[in-house]
């Protein structure tokens, strides 16, 4: 009756773990936006204003916006897990030259990396990864964040380098922002 019942209470946790990932999944959209929210701030308060003597330095690293406008709704999920984890591995490394606010950036990584964990959990991974990964645009999407990973190693991850980074990548989240607003 002890393993009947132990049975029981597990199978009951299971299925409560179950229910309310999906419904956290359900409200993503709701989730991100308040992520994204969040990061955006954190990025202003990581650092001050742009600095006037990185103006002469700024680079156009063109976001591939087209990787936003997926053909299956789907897919902008996992278009924004991968962007997600390119901006974490970038924010993750080399950071000793960026004069930010240490605590700003921290909360800011455990932010990408738990919506980075949020999004695995929802995503339907086999299908979804299957057909992003044979798009044109993914190699687009890498492309872009290799620029500017290049960028910050051909600069030495100067402070500079790194204010531009910065910028961009608000940009790139404001683009994800006005995506999100629209599913």
């Amino acid at each position: 009756i002890m393993n009947a019942l132990g049975l029981t209470q597990i199978g009951l946790m299971l299925l409560c773990t179950t229910t309310i990932s999906s419904l956290q999944c359900n409200h993503l959209h709701l989730q991100q936006r308040k992520v994204i929210e969040n990061s955006l701030q954190l990025l202003d308060k990581m650092g001050e204003k742009f600095p006037q003597q990185c103006l002469k330095e700024k680079m156009s690293f063109r976001f591939p916006e087209q990787v936003l406008k997926p053909r299956q709704k789907e897919t902008v999920k996992v278009v924004i897990e991968e962007i997600f984890q390119h901006i974490f591995y970038i924010f993750s490394k080399n950071l000793t030259l960026a004069a930010w606010d240490g605590t700003a950036l921290e909360q800011f990584q455990n932010g990408l990396y738990q919506q980075i964990e949020q999004l695995e959990a929802c995503v339907i991974k086999k299908q979804i990864h299957y057909f992003w990964s044979k798009e044109v645009n993914r190699l687009k999407l890498k492309k872009y964040f290799q620029k500017i990973d290049c960028f910050l190693k051909d600069k030495k991850h100067n402070l500079c380098s790194w204010e531009i980074s910065r910028a961009e990548m608000r940009r790139c989240l404001q683009l994800i922002d006005k995506v999100i607003r629209k599913l």
